[in-house]
């Protein structure tokens, strides 16, 4: 039997590399899901790529409180229901030591990565389901500190104390809340971010990051969605308020 047979689930960050072949592996495991996305170009890609009834899209900004409410409430008028959340948006922002990192930079990127967190929580979980799963992206930035990334880092850091506090405060619906955390994932925004740290030599960043990492290698995209359907699934039903590391090891390096 499917998995998420008959389950919907919503995907913030729908279009990037981890966001897909997450909707790919709900899809596949019998769930309906509407993909949340700033670009409509690149949902309408992704909608097609994935090639599936099942699945919808929504316009929104994920830091605006209005937009969040929209595609909730989307959702539901599609699906009928929500049973899974998968909190994954995120920007990078750029790098630059704390004391030159632009101020609208930090700004936004605290908007999407962390306030886009808290509004998701606040606004899908009251219209979830009984017994639900919510599955918030860190990453190993959340983990450890980064020089010259220090926007991001505070914002992954910063997920922690959501997911935690959502976990207590909906245990009483057995809807659980946990939060993963990813090491470098071979998606555009770790090319982004090579890019930005040396833009004459990316691949020496990309180097730098892979010897920092016991396994050797960065992690591909269905290596995070594989956890990520263990935690939306009822395989994970006893667990909640976890911080999940799937880092190659980079985190104890």
């Amino acid at each position: 039997m499917k998995k998420l047979k008959d389950k919907v689930a919503i995907i913030t960050g729908g279009a990037g590399g981890i966001g897909k072949a997450t909707a790919k592996l709900f899809l596949k495991e019998g769930a309906k899901v509407m993909l949340i996305g700033r670009t409509e170009s690149r949902l309408i890609a992704a909608t097609k790529e994935l090639d599936d009834s099942n699945v919808s899209y929504c316009v929104a900004d994920v830091s605006n409180a209005t937009e969040t409410a929209a595609y909730v409430s989307k959702t539901v008028s599609k699906f009928g229901k929500i049973d899974i959340f998968f909190n994954n948006a995120g920007i990078e922002g750029k790098s630059s030591q704390i004391t030159a990192y632009p101020d609208e930079v930090f700004d936004q990127v605290i908007a999407i990565n962390l306030k886009g967190v808290w509004l998701g929580c606040k606004h899908v979980i009251p219209e979830m389901n009984d017994g639900g799963s919510v599955i918030i992206s860190s990453s190993v930035a959340g983990l450890k500190g980064f020089s010259g990334l220090g926007a991001y880092v505070a914002s992954k850091h910063g997920i922690v104390g959501i997911m935690r506090t959502a976990a207590l405060e909906f245990a009483a619906r057995n809807i659980r809340v946990n939060s993963v955390y990813p090491g470098p994932v071979n998606t555009r925004m770790m090319r982004d971010i090579e890019k930005d740290i040396s833009p004459q030599a990316p691949n020496e960043v990309k180097k730098g990051f892979e010897e920092g990492i016991p396994f050797g290698r960065y992690a591909e995209s269905i290596e995070i969605a594989q956890l990520v359907m263990f935690l939306a699934s009822e395989d994970s039903k006893y667990i909640t308020g976890t911080t999940q590391v799937i880092d190659g090891g980079m985190s104890i390096a």
